[in-house]
């Protein structure tokens, strides 16, 4: 099979020639940047190209072609105009990360340091502007700042949650031109999933708004969890037109990708904690459900694409609610959580969405030998992806300071699995 033979036949839930493998594809199954550097060094040599980090917000770094046929990745992303802190990625310039990695940057990329020694970054890249984001010293990815204005309650005005969300404009079309060539020129062989801008409802790595330099109304984490209890009329307000902006944007992408994409990202939305749901189930029903059920129907009656979301933590008493809602793919599948043992969840589920992540804990058994790591990753796969149905990923990124070896282990695993 070619990769997006066995791409398509893993999410209709045919059994294919050997396990399809996600790395790079999107921003919740990506690989830090210290690591896409070490494996380049390790796998390719040191005349490899170096690490360009296009996701800065978890440091996540290109897993290019040159990467991807070392790894047998088989599916490229196509990803938004702009990244979360609102600028273009491109214009390349050396950067060094805490741990001595040199990499490649966007030139919008700037920090300054921060009182504890780490790195403040800005929003558009724009040092007048406060900054919304903080990495601490010696750390791998950066936390979110906090800027909500003073709100007053009686008076919330669902236009300043909304200010981050529109439709498509013409440099935005231009953009995914762009990406439609590129796909026919460079990818016709892989598999390709799209990652929708503007789609995510309630994403706490979003409410804050690190791409904004004076976000306005609830941008405070925790203000915006009570609201979703205290106030559901203004949140409904706010993704009842989020949601007119998502199903426009999102028929303009079918019809301009078309058959080129087989999945889509539309929500990463975390629903679930380590040990149970951070909603319960009527409340998503009453509060989610409704415009992931509009967006997935659109989505279904208009192309061939299966839709993907994506939420950490012990949601399994709420995946009957996502296949109702129609969601075909579930990500990270995160196996450690509560209720989230991998053979039940196969099971139970298996015959109506793909897992898309599982491969291994990447909490724990990635930091113990690759012993260990080796015989999870051999033991998830016979699992998950017995008759299609699972998309090879770890549960969530690679992060930075994951072992080289027990890394390694993991692709040998894969590649040894065979099936």
């Amino acid at each position: 099979m070619t990769s997006r033979e066995r791409f398509i036949a893993t999410l209709n839930h045919r059994q294919p020639d050997r396990v399809c493998v996600d790395f790079g594809g999107t921003w919740i199954s990506g690989i830090h940047t210290s690591i896409v550097h070490q494996l380049k060094q390790r796998l390719i040599g040191p005349g490899a190209s170096p690490a360009r980090v296009h996701e800065p917000y978890q440091m996540l770094a290109e897993v290019d072609a040159e990467l991807q046929a070392a790894l047998a990745v088989d599916i490229v992303g196509v990803w938004p105009r702009k990244n979360i802190f609102g600028y273009e990625v491109g214009d390349w310039k050396p950067f060094t990360l805490f741990d001595g990695t040199p990499c490649l940057v966007p030139g919008n990329f700037n920090v300054t340091p921060a009182e504890d020694g780490g790195w403040l970054t800005y929003p558009e890249g724009d040092l007048s502007a406060p900054p919304s984001a903080h990495m601490p010293k010696g750390a791998y990815f950066f936390d979110t700042l906090i800027r909500q204005e003073p709100i007053d309650e009686d008076h919330l005005n669902p236009e300043d949650n909304l200010e981050e969300f529109g439709l498509f404009n013409a440099e935005d079309i231009a953009h995914y031109e762009r990406q439609v060539a590129w796909l026919d020129q460079n990818a016709t062989d892989k598999g390709v999933v799209l990652l929708a801008p503007g789609t995510a409802f309630g994403d706490i790595a979003l409410v804050p708004a690190p791409f904004l330099k004076h976000p306005k109304g609830i941008r405070d984490i925790g203000e915006w969890y009570m609201t979703t209890a205290a106030n559901p009329e203004y949140v409904h307000a706010i993704f009842e037109k989020q949601c007119e902006y998502a199903l426009k944007n999102l028929q303009t992408l079918i019809e301009m990708f078309g058959d080129r994409v087989q999945a889509v990202v539309t929500t990463g939305t975390d629903f679930g904690t380590q040990n149970s749901l951070f909603i319960s189930v009527p409340s998503y029903r009453d509060l989610f459900k409704p415009y992931h059920k509009q967006l997935n129907d659109l989505i279904h009656s208009k192309s061939n694409w299966k839709t993907f979301i994506h939420s950490c933590g012990a949601v399994a008493p709420l995946i009957p609610e996502f296949i109702e809602a129609g969601f075909d793919i579930l990500n990270p599948v995160q196996c450690s959580a509560c209720g989230m043992d991998a053979a039940q969840l196969k099971q139970n589920f298996g015959r109506d969405i793909t897992f898309w992540g599982g491969g291994v804990n990447t909490q724990h058994t990635m930091y113990e030998s690759p012993e260990a790591v080796y015989r999870e990753v051999r033991e998830r796969i016979d699992i998950f992806n017995k008759d299609g149905g699972f998309v090879f990923n770890a549960v969530h990124n690679i992060q930075g300071n994951s072992p080289i070896e027990n890394v390694l282990a993991m692709f040998k695993a894969i590649k040894d699995s065979g099936c």
